[in-house]
């Protein structure tokens, strides 16, 4: 086993995205601690051009055209040699839709633990200790891999994307196993359909949650939306209800907005909200429950009764 870390870094339509950066600057600080150093492997088609601006030891680019379009059976043949050839104290993927697809199956194929939804990270001595997110934020279980390595799905928004920048040197490979007979084949990605606004553009954001209690009240929200120019948009639970349509859905299942504005009413912070507005400039929560885990992250908050509060901004505003 080595101190080295594997870092597998995510990209969308030719992008590396954030999660890639964020990982990429804890990953020096436990390898600085630890004694080891750390990879980054990009796996693609033609992302060369994008590999070097990691803040790693090494950027590793494995080009291959089944590599082009994320595929889980590819990519997990892939990391798992790696994994395999490398032996990585740590491996971190993203707790994001692609993340999730291949960490359980990673941690199980390489006989190593498996840690979820981590939002913390750091070494004591020579050991690993680990936060997990559990029960939609509101517990969080500190864990110490069993044998000193783990596999983990790394929370966006953690940690900062800024120290993960860099320009460390860009080694290219072919795979290291073959990918021919996949059973799984990409076949294409479809986005959500344009709405009749495009919440991203909006430098405020209104946001309601199932705090809200019911449709009728959607209508003071979108009030005060409009007395702050802002748009209105939701979290999964509304849109599910069908209260907001999809196009106005933020999270991990939606759209990530960074507004300068971000005022939540009834939103509890459950990981995969917070995936899609963490890097709003200010943000603003409201929920009767102060151990919300939205407060952990919130510039500012109270737990008053967000209608109360509601009003009083509209009369404010008025």
């Amino acid at each position: 086993m080595s101190n080295d870390i594997l870092v597998i870094a995510e990209h969308l339509d030719g992008k590396v995205a954030d999660i890639s950066y964020e990982m990429t600057g804890k990953a020096r600080e436990l390898a600085a601690a630890l004694g080891g150093k750390v990879t980054v492997a990009l796996l693609g088609q033609g992302m060369a051009g994008q590999a070097g601006g990691f803040a790693s030891d090494a950027t590793l680019v494995i080009d291959d055209p089944a590599l082009a379009n994320f595929n889980p059976e590819a990519y997990g043949r892939v990391i798992a040699a790696l994994i395999a050839a490398r032996a990585p104290r740590l491996t971190m993927l993203g707790s994001t839709s692609s993340g999730m697809d291949l960490t359980a199956w990673l941690a199980v194929r390489s006989s190593l633990p498996c840690v979820a939804s981590v939002n913390q990270l750091a070494a004591e001595g020579d050991e690993l200790r680990i936060s997990s997110q559990i029960y939609g934020g509101k517990v969080a279980a500190q864990v110490s891999p069993e044998g000193g390595r783990a596999v983990v799905a790394v929370m966006a928004g953690a940690f900062p994307a800024a120290a993960g920048r860099g320009a460390g040197p860009v080694e290219q490979s072919a795979s290291p196993v073959s990918l021919d007979g996949l059973r799984v084949t990409f076949s294409k990605l479809i986005r959500p359909e344009a709405g009749d606004i495009d919440i991203t553009t909006y430098d405020k954001l209104v946001s309601v949650g199932r705090g809200i209690g019911g449709q009728e009240n959607i209508e003071l929200a979108q009030e005060l939306a409009g007395a702050l120019g802002a748009a209105l948009s939701g979290s999964r639970p509304i849109i599910d209800a069908g209260w907001l349509p999809k196009t106005r859905q933020v999270g991990k299942s939606g759209l990530s907005v960074k507004p300068k504005l971000y005022l939540m009413l009834g939103i509890s912070g459950a990981p995969e909200h917070l995936e899609g507005m963490k890097d709003a400039e200010l943000i603003l929560a409201v929920n009767s429950d102060p151990k919300a885990p939205i407060f952990d992250v919130a510039h500012y908050g109270s737990t008053c009764d967000l209608f109360e509060v509601t009003e009083a901004l509209l009369e404010a505003l008025g």
